[in-house]
């Protein structure tokens, strides 16, 4: 592969970019991007399972590649973070050349992953690459995942938005918060924080705090599904000091105002959000109507 390039190959010994490099002569194979899930082996689908075996090439982000057993004769297409587009490219050209290739993303693929990445490279690249048979495979995305773990959070009108704004301004995350904040959706944030951002959280709970109650709950479920799970349940109040506590691995959920807790003595409360908002809850453990 190209010394500059932001993806590594792990049997880098030309064939592949030889391959790559006169794609328009080979037969068409095709891409498949596949959702890992959040990190449990039985959480990942059948059909995702399959996929990654009958790959010929593995193309995604380190950390994930490193969640998926090696198999001979599979070869791998390592990159950094940031580089979703460059990632994306690569495997359409190598699924042009006649590979098949499996495009592996964390959680659900569709939900602020790869799935977009891949259609905006094949959008904007070589037109012969339309003819390329894409399939995405469907994973549980943390949203999900954390919602199970704490009860039924999602039960009712729910809404994801990532605080990350490498793709997009503050200015529009923030009015779009708003937007979901005056809607009284339950909200989920992805990228909530990192090194380069670590206000941003902080600054969203805070907007937070000036709709909704003081008591509304807020979930931080970081890594679910890895051996380094965390889960956290608090009042709102807490949670704005709380932000720095979280990271790229956490999903933070807002309650909406008929979001409801079930206290459990020696136990993490159940969370869960009512289906129907045109009847008063029932009372819950806590007293609360």
């Amino acid at each position: 592969m190209d010394p500059g390039s932001a993806l590594r190959s792990a049997r880098d010994d030309g064939a592949v970019s030889e391959i790559a490099e006169n794609s328009d002569r080979q037969s068409k194979g095709s891409l498949t991007v596949v959702g890992l899930g959040p990190g449990e082996a039985h959480w990942l689908t059948p059909a995702a399972q399959a996929a990654i075996e009958a790959a010929t090439d593995l193309v995604g982000y380190d950390p994930y590649l490193a969640r998926i057993p090696a198999r001979e004769g599979q070869t791998r297409h390592g990159s950094d973070n940031r580089v979703e587009i460059e990632r994306a490219g690569h495997a359409l050209r190598l699924a042009s050349a006649g590979r098949t290739v499996a495009v592996v993303s964390g959680g659900d693929p569709g939900v602020f992953a790869m799935a977009a990445a891949v259609f905006e490279a094949l959008e904007a690249g070589n037109p012969a690459w339309r003819d390329i048979a894409i399939t995405v495979e469907p994973g549980i995305t943390a949203m999900l995942a954390a919602a199970a773990r704490t009860g039924a959070p999602l039960g009712g009108d729910f809404c994801a938005i990532s605080l990350s704004d490498n793709l997009k301004p503050w200015e529009v995350i923030t009015t779009r918060l708003k937007a979901a904040l005056a809607a009284d959706f339950v909200i989920c944030l992805y990228n909530p924080i990192s090194k380069a951002r670590p206000w941003q959280l902080g600054e969203a709970l805070a907007l937070a705090a000036t709709q909704r109650s003081p008591e509304t709950p807020v979930i931080f479920a970081r890594a679910v599904g890895r051996p380094d799970e965390a889960l956290r349940i608090l009042p709102l109040t807490e949670a704005v000091e709380a932000a720095g506590t979280a990271d790229m691995a956490t999903l933070v959920m807002i309650g909406a105002s008929t979001t409801r807790l079930i206290a459990r003595e020696g136990q993490r409360p159940y969370v869960y959000t009512p289906r129907s908002v045109t009847k008063s809850p029932c009372v819950t453990s806590q007293g609360r109507t």
